[in-house]
């Protein structure tokens, strides 16, 4: 099978790793990619943007791809899947229409209401809003402000805050680029993040996930694109997926298919667990980053053929998952002053940054010397393995205690409070 990955991240460079250990692949392509990918996958790099439709069906065409697999939110939302199947070919990834449960906030909000599913009280301001009503809004929500960006924000158009000057200022800024703004009822209780591929009305979850968003350790700083995950979760109690799956991606995925527009690809559910049991953060129409990263490196199940048969429509008629009996976990080494403006530029040193077992690449470019430099916030991915998850942590922590990047900085405290039993529902 000849591949096509869209995508030049993190999740993408974790999606190359487990598509090329599946021997049902015979051929691995990527655009735009990254430095890190070259062992993996034929990258091109100037095939075009990658929400120009066009162009990544020209791409298509003249590596005749037998599956596209996409990976970041924007050619979705762009509706490139959409130009890629009515070329004829087998697309992983939603509709655009589809993908507005990412896109638009206010969307995902009335699905869910149509389906029944559990979420914050939210109200929408768009640009132009006179300020008394905007204050007569914030009036209504805190004493924990939530406000975000009605559109696509790569992870970072959220604020999450006490402070209601904070949360006005936020709002000023999101109409200031021209964005609706959504005001939250605050959620809770630990997140969960469950991925879950969704075929029409069937519905196969993945292992749960927990992402550390917040820049600094203890939860501290701004949000970012996340900085952290860990799977899987043990404080969830056993039955936790399945009630996420029942009573959230089930409904969604009836309702996206009453609505006449089937989801089709990978439906993440971001979740706050409190005493009634899961609430809904927020929808995304793809892999969430980073931690896709810690989820593959368990997952034993052939990656290729699973998405293949997502975007064939033949997901029921696959076995059970299969998952190595072990612990996951990714720490991001991200560049100096990430995620206000991050530097880039800065050489990248140590053996292992080589060793795709251990390190995978998201913001890396090559300078005109040939050496590995930092092109992005979220540089590295370190990814750790081991029996517990104490043991996932000392793995990536000896791997990225070896790695040099002036000005960098990453946290030290994934999963630690849940090493450290500290989370409980």
């Amino acid at each position: 099978m000849r591949i096509l990955v869209i995508g030049s991240g993190g999740r993408e460079h974790a999606l190359l790793k487990g598509l090329a250990a599946d021997p049902a692949t015979s051929d691995l392509h990527v655009t735009p990619g990254n430095a890190g990918m070259s062992d993996l996958a034929t990258v091109h790099a100037d095939a075009g943007k990658v929400d120009d439709g066009a162009a990544m069906v020209a791409l298509a065409r003249r590596i005749e791809t037998d599956l596209v697999v996409i990976g970041p939110e924007i050619p979705l939302v762009a509706g490139v899947a959409d130009d890629l199947r009515e070329a004829g070919f087998r697309v992983f990834g939603p509709s655009g229409e589809a993908a507005q449960i990412e896109g638009s906030k206010k969307f995902a909000k009335e699905v869910m209401a149509q389906a029944g599913v559990k979420t914050a009280r939210a109200e929408q301001l768009v640009p132009g809003t006179p300020e008394a009503e905007i204050e007569a809004t914030l009036d209504r929500f805190g004493p924990t402000w939530v406000v975000k960006d009605d559109g696509l924000a790569g992870g970072k158009g959220v604020v999450v805050t006490p402070d209601r000057a904070a949360a006005l200022e936020h709002v000023r800024a999101v109409h200031g680029l021209g964005n609706p703004v959504l005001l939250e009822s605050f959620l809770n209780g630990p997140e969960v993040s469950l991925f879950c591929l969704v075929d029409g009305e069937t519905v196969v979850p993945l292992l749960p996930a927990q992402d550390h968003k917040r820049a600094y350790d203890n939860d501290e700083g701004p949000n970012t694109g996340g900085m952290g995950a860990y799977t899987p979760l043990p404080w969830l109690p056993e039955e936790g997926v399945q009630r996420i799956v029942d009573e959230v991606c089930v409904p969604v995925a009836k309702e996206m298919v009453r609505r006449g527009t089937p989801y089709s690809g990978l439906l993440y559910a971001g979740i706050a667990w409190d005493a009634d049991g899961p609430w809904v953060v927020e929808f995304n129409a793809r892999f969430g980053d980073p931690e896709t990263q810690p989820i593959l490196a368990l997952l034993e199940t052939p990656l290729a053929t699973l998405l293949d048969s997502v975007a064939s429509g033949t997901l029921a008629e696959q076995p059970p998952l299969e998952w190595a009996d072990a612990y996951a976990l990714t720490v991001v080494l991200a560049a100096e002053d990430y995620p206000a403006a991050p530097r880039t530029g800065g050489v990248i040193s140590g053996d292992v940054v080589t060793d795709p077992e251990k390190v995978l690449h998201a913001g890396t470019a090559r300078n005109e010397a040939g050496e590995l430099v930092s092109a992005g916030g979220r540089v590295l991915n370190i990814v750790g393995v081991g029996a517990t998850l104490e043991d996932a942590r000392d793995d990536a922590y000896a791997t990225i205690g070896q790695i040099t990047l002036e000005g960098s900085f990453y946290r030290n405290d994934i999963a630690l409070p849940a090493v450290e039993g500290k989370i409980s529902l």
